[in-house]
């Protein structure tokens, strides 16, 4: 895949993301938990950091956004284990906010919230690890 258009796709992807949680936490107001924060600090620079990749034709930003896009998906795969593993979720009181095992969404059985973070991780990621410099 050449360089530029595997940045721009990984821009859209995480552009897309952030537009989506800002929708759900602002125009549905779904108030998001600890690890929904942790996925939002990993995902919102993204869109900064591809985005000047892909407009100025930089892949070096790969060096960048690579860590932060795996690092996002693994806090996606142990948020989503939380909601959807009996018994995996902290045994702990909801002392404040939202408990991380809620769903807000949950549609045809699995997808959730987290499930739509962690697969723009996912593919953010495996777009830059498999696009090879031209």
């Amino acid at each position: 895949m050449r360089q530029q258009y595997a940045l721009f796709i990984s821009w859209v992807i995480a552009l897309v993301a952030t537009l989506g949680s800002l929708y759900f936490s602002e125009i549905r107001e779904f108030v998001p938990c600890t690890l929904c924060w942790f996925q939002r600090i990993f995902m919102y620079p993204l869109v900064i950091i591809l985005g000047i990749g892909s407009f100025q034709n930089d892949f070096n930003v790969k060096k960048i956004a690579l860590p932060f896009s795996l690092i996002g998906l693994c806090i996606s795969i142990w948020h989503y284990l939380e909601q959807k593993v009996p018994g995996f979720a902290e045994i702990k009181p909801c002392t404040s906010g939202v408990p991380c095992s809620s769903e807000y969404i949950n549609v045809l059985g699995f997808i959730t919230i987290p499930f739509l973070a962690g697969t723009a991780f996912f593919l953010i990621s495996l777009i830059l690890i498999i696009s090879k410099k031209d």
